[in-house]
């Protein structure tokens, strides 16, 4: 009330039809902007005064220099009265607002995912089910049996979170995508194990390296193409952590990250390490996958990937 008292009383929110508004038209619209609703006409409040009072709290105790709203694509015209009608008052001066709109989730029949019953899936089904999904995928490919109970508990709740996460960040945010629990937890392709196998085949590598007393060393130029392309994908880091970052497109970086994890893997079968005569060459490739598992961490920290220690 005191914040949507203060809109009035400084004639920026006015009457109209019984409903407080603020009008947030521009000269140059090509299609009408409707006023932002502040006050019902039954004197409820709205979503615009809720949000507009929360730009206004943030902005004055956080002093931020930008606030990113991540939400459905489909309230876009909600958020562009939203921060005109921010912009209009003066709330969010010296402060950027950014609607990071993303597409739906939808189920094969093309309409937003729903569990069978019709409603909406909770996160802990979802994982649920991604979890027996991941196990199943696991005894296929008969990797981690050796493990302890609680050890391969901990390996499939990563792989299936990865599985999750990756999925979601993989297509552009603008996009509807598929929701497929199958391709999702699939070991090859762009899929979140798959790039959680490469972390765990480096660092199975480097500890059967180091058991044989051999340690990573200079790089040296590279001695065939399977060492020159991982280099090469190596190299293109920093443009997708930018690109990634100016476009709020995390998408990049999967796509980039995906490509590093191809490369390591034809890096791994093409070029010995342990077997590699040369001390030099050796230590090169150590170095190789040393790099390569440091800019995987980077990437799986910036999208929320935790690494288990074998599969």
């Amino acid at each position: 009330g005191g914040f949507v008292g203060w809109l009035r009383a400084a004639g920026h929110a006015v009457e109209s039809q019984g409903a407080l508004v603020v009008d947030v038209a521009e000269p140059a619209d090509p299609s009408e902007v409707p006023p932002l609703m502040l006050v019902k006409g039954d004197g409820a409040f709205t979503y615009g005064a809720t949000d507009l009072a929360t730009i206004d709290e943030r902005v004055s105790t956080r002093h931020p220099d930008a606030i990113l709203y991540v939400v459905d694509q489909r309230q876009h015209l909600h958020f562009e009265q939203v921060f005109r009608g921010a912009r209009r008052t003066g709330i969010a001066t010296g402060c950027s607002l950014e609607h990071v709109g993303f597409g739906t989730v939808n189920g094969r029949d093309g309409k937003p995912f729903k569990t069978r019953a019709g409603g909406v899936m909770k996160l802990g089904d979802l994982i649920a089910m991604a979890r027996d999904e991941v196990r199943k995928r696991l005894d296929e490919a008969e990797l981690s049996g050796d493990a302890d109970e609680a050890s391969r508990d901990d390996i499939v709740n990563r792989v299936a979170v990865a599985a999750i996460k990756f999925a979601d960040l993989v297509n552009n945010r603008r996009s509807d995508y598929v929701f497929d629990l199958a391709k999702f937890t699939s070991f090859d392709g762009k899929t979140g194990p798959y790039l959680l196998y490469a972390a765990v085949r480096i660092n199975s590598l480097l500890a059967k390296c180091a058991a044989e007393g051999l340690a990573p060393g200079a790089i040296l130029p590279p001695s065939n193409d399977a060492e020159r392309s991982l280099m090469l994908v190596m190299s293109l880091m920093p443009d997708a952590l930018e690109d990634a970052w100016r476009g709020r497109t995390p998408h990049i970086l999967c796509e980039w990250a995906h490509g590093l994890a191809q490369e390591f893997h034809r890096f791994y079968q093409a070029c010995p390490v342990i077997r590699e005569t040369d001390a030099d060459r050796c230590a090169s490739r150590m170095g190789l996958a040393v790099l390569t598992l440091a800019q995987l961490r980077v990437v799986f920290a910036a999208l929320g990937l935790s690494v288990p220690r074998a599969m």
